[in-house]
């Protein structure tokens, strides 16, 4: 019995919450939804783990849906690589579930909390969908349910600056959609197929063919937009900054780390590395991009003065670290960019819990307003310096893991110029997080400001924010069984990709 249930966990976590949005809006009572919200996602955190255990221990698994086998059926597919990214999202959905009760009661009117309960199960769904399908069309469904699902996420936010947010991100989320169905409507006019296996075995007969290098080009694109690679990144502060903060710190630490996987996983296990970056100069535009991403988007966080935008701009410099590093298509680059992007997603997860921490108590994220704030939440401005400190990539943080090992791929691999750049951007890092600390820790806090009396925020938040800095910490004292999840899956993409 036990095992017949655990041979369905590939369809269970995305069927699970999408049957629970649903529920959720049946319930409407703002507690009730919450409660069942919460189980969906611990459900299918539990569902994650065992299914990340078993690839580990048994390697990849094939699930064909209602027993129609590939290629004519729709195929979910759980290996080295994308179980460490359905681990990551699946974890965020759960810390986020306990963070959002109280974390969203001040920014959303309690009407309408079930409905953004719903939404972020919806999210989830999309996400944890675009992780393991096997199907490219299906990866693009499951990138419009968690599309059209964190505009609306996003809409909701307290100020009317999230309405025109929203838009901007449908606007530029569509293009990249439609971009993304083009190459995929491209690639199975040459092939005859979608499911992705198939087409990696059947695009080399046809690569030669301007219709495959515009498929490559549309989908590249695409998921640039969906990921916020430089220069497709204009629609990210703004929905950072005006979404609700526990909408902002989960979609923050997931939504953009899935796009660029999805990119990955084009680049290496449909296109191939050979294609991409030796006949087609893919990896030297991602290379030149990511160097000009991590300097530019670092120095624009320097000038902000809202903590979440200058969180939004270092997101854009740190997709550039990831991107430097999938693009060297060697194990080691592969390895640190998947370990990236789940450092980052814990980082910056933990990043935004804790600001929006400090807006529950504050009811502002700029600088100034925040000025003081350490002396009555020294738990929550604690919880900040740790993230900011694995952010710049401080030694004993997550941070450091990974940007270590992405600078002896970069050494490794002759980069050097690139190298002493991610240094030069770690330093801007230390810049603007400072910024924050010294407001937090050294400005006077204002005589007539009422706003900081009370302490803490509620234990949730608390729980929620320390237990990703928790990890941080964790990952950072001893990355080794992280590091070798991620070369495990390095390398069983490089065979895939061969």
């Amino acid at each position: 019995m036990i095992e017949r249930v655990v041979s369905q966990l590939p369809i269970l976590v995305v069927v699970v919450p999408l049957l629970a949005v649903p529920a959720v809006v049946l319930a409407h009572r703002a507690a009730a939804a919450w409660a069942l919200y919460l189980v969906a996602t611990w459900l299918v955190f539990a569902m994650a783990c065992v299914l990340f255990a078993r690839v580990t221990a048994q390697g990849p698994i094939d699930y064909a849906v209602g027993g129609w086998a590939p290629p004519f059926g729709i195929e979910l597919v759980i290996d080295a690589f994308n179980a460490v990214v359905l681990l990551l999202v699946a974890g965020i959905g759960a810390v986020s579930a306990v963070y959002a009760r109280a974390g969203l009661a001040r920014e959303v009117a309690a009407e309408r909390l079930y409905l953004i309960y719903a939404l972020m199960l919806a999210c989830l769904a999309g996400l944890v969908g675009i992780t393991i399908t096997g199907d490219a069309f299906n990866l693009f469904v499951f990138l419009e349910i968690s599309s059209l699902s964190s505009y609306a996420l996003i809409a909701m936010g307290p100020k009317r600056r999230a309405l025109l947010s929203a838009f901007q991100y449908l606007i530029m989320g569509t293009v990249g959609g439609t971009f993304l169905l083009i190459g995929v409507g491209l690639a199975y006019m040459m092939t005859g197929t979608l499911n992705m296996a198939d087409l990696a075995d059947r695009l080399p007969a046809v690569f030669d063919t301007r219709t495959v290098q515009a498929a490559l080009a549309f989908i590249v694109v695409g998921l640039s937009l969906k990921a916020a690679l430089f220069p497709a990144h204009v629609w990210l502060p703004n929905a950072y900054t005006y979404a609700p903060s526990a909408v902002t710190a989960f979609i923050a630490a997931t939504s953009t780390k899935v796009a660029v996987y999805a990119l990955i996983r084009f680049v290496f296990t449909v296109f191939g590395a050979g294609y991409a970056f030796d006949r087609l100069p893919l990896n030297q535009a991602l290379l030149g991009l990511s160097a000009i991403a991590m300097i530019v988007a670092s120095t624009a966080a320097i000038f902000q003065t809202d903590v979440k935008r200058l969180l939004a701009w270092s997101s854009i410099a740190q997709m550039g670290y990831i991107v430097s590093g999938f693009a060297l298509a060697s194990a080691a680059g592969l390895s640190a960019a998947l370990a990236h992007i789940v450092n980052h997603g814990l980082i910056k997860g933990a990043l935004f819990m804790a600001v929006g921490a400090m807006a529950w108590r504050a009811r502002a994220t700029s600088i100034n307003d925040l000025a003081g704030l350490a002396r009555t939440m020294p738990w929550t401005s604690a919880a900040f310096v740790v993230g900011g400190l694995s952010l710049i990539g401080v030694p004993a943080t997550a941070g450091f893991v990974s940007k270590w090992a992405l600078l002896s791929a970069l050494i490794a691999a002759g980069h050097y110029v690139l190298a002493a750049l991610v240094l030069i951007a770690s330093l801007l890092a230390a810049i603007y997080i400072g910024k924050v600390i010294e407001a937090l820790y050294f400005r006077p806090r204002d005589a007539e400001d009422t706003a900081h009396e009370g302490g803490e925020a509620p234990l949730t938040m608390q729980l929620a924010t320390w237990g990703l800095i928790a990890l941080n910490i964790a990952i950072g004292l001893y990355g080794a069984p992280e590091l070798a999840a991620t070369r495990r899956a390095a390398s069983a993409l490089l065979g895939a990709g061969a």
